[in-house]
């Protein structure tokens, strides 16, 4: 995955993109079949974690995903990292974050993408689940990796007693020039109308719950995500304001303390992410390793013919991360 060739019928980083997640066959075989628990949190709440149910022998390696921005088990990226983790015999786990799992969450708390706290959390109670003797790997994929590398970031030396190993997929490392990125031109019409489309409603019913948590009149009228973040993501979660939470919660300026080995998988035709915004050596550890294959789109990567297939990717990534499990 240092490189990744796009189909010929399949140009640019829009459609690469967009065809994946609309068409393309996630699948290496049967449908993942998960088994679903419900988990009380420290804040009085509850997450949704889906585990693959599996034949792997108990003490075999964990994968742990973190999903994207209006993720869950059920994304087209989800479907074939827990295909391929099927037939590596890797148990696999997927968190659904606050409001992602189908079911409105109780607190006034939402999916943001400097939660490293909830992350932390999540592993460590996954860590206690799996036993102190199976090997735990995990990857995020865009919002989600980030957040995955926030806390690795924060975590520094203390990552290692967690787990062996994290890698990021199509993540805005730096929030800022994504948040803006999105923000402009087709990336605006297509994609920000598309996540504000269930962003919106999820803002609504938990204004519901909670009246008086901000403005309905304004945020109805958001037409970008840093809008909607100013009006809710950001007091929402202890930031001042928009710019506040996209530098805060942006894993880039502390990639350079991670002291687990770290894989940032980002393709540069991606709409979402500037090249110039992606982290160079002077920004991270020893530890982190960059790939950045110039085709792939924004959690893309398909091959073959029509309408394409999508195990190459966490194929590529699975194997990264079990080696390192392997390496020790």
């Amino acid at each position: 995955m240092k490189q990744h060739t796009a189909p010929w019928w399949l140009p640019g980083g829009h459609i690469q993109t967009i065809w994946p997640a609309l068409y393309a066959q996630p699948l290496q075989g049967p449908a993942p079949r998960f088994e679903r628990e419900r988990w009380a949190t420290p804040d009085g709440d509850f997450i949704d974690v889906d585990f693959l149910a599996t034949s792997a022998p108990p003490h075999t390696p964990t994968l742990v995903l973190f999903h994207g921005l209006e993720g869950s088990s059920a994304s087209h990226y989800a479907q074939s990292f827990a295909s391929w983790a099927d037939n590596a015999q890797v148990r696999f786990a997927l968190p659904h974050f606050r409001g992602c799992s189908g079911e409105l969450n109780l607190a006034p708390r939402a999916y943001h993408s400097g939660d490293h706290q909830e992350i932390d959390w999540i592993l460590k109670r996954i860590k206690q689940r799996q036993g102190p003797h199976a090997p735990l790997v995990a990857a995020g994929v865009s919002l989600g990796g980030n957040a995955l590398m926030r806390w690795a970031g924060e975590q520094g030396h203390c990552a290692a007693q967690t787990l062996q190993a994290v890698a990021s997929i199509c993540s805005p490392l730096d929030l800022t020039s994504s948040g803006h990125a999105i923000g402009q031109g087709i990336n605006r019409q297509v994609y920000t109308r598309m996540f504000l489309r269930s962003m919106k409603p999820k803002a609504m019913a938990k204004l519901k719950q909670h009246p008086g948590l901000f403005d309905p009149q304004a945020l109805s009228a958001a037409k970008d995500l840093f809008t909607f973040d100013n009006i809710f993501t950001a007091p929402l979660h202890g930031f001042k304001d928009t710019p506040d939470y996209w530098a805060r919660a942006s894993a880039k300026p502390l990639m350079h303390q991670i002291a687990v080995p770290a894989l940032a998988l980002n393709a540069q035709n991606d709409p979402f992410i500037p090249v110039h915004s992606l982290p160079q050596k002077k920004d991270i550890s020893r530890q982190v390793e960059l790939w950045r294959p110039a085709h792939g789109g924004h959690v893309g990567f398909a091959t073959g013919p029509m309408p394409g297939y999508l195990a190459e990717m966490p194929r590529a990534v699975g194997a990264w991360l079990l080696q390192k499990v392997a390496n020790g």
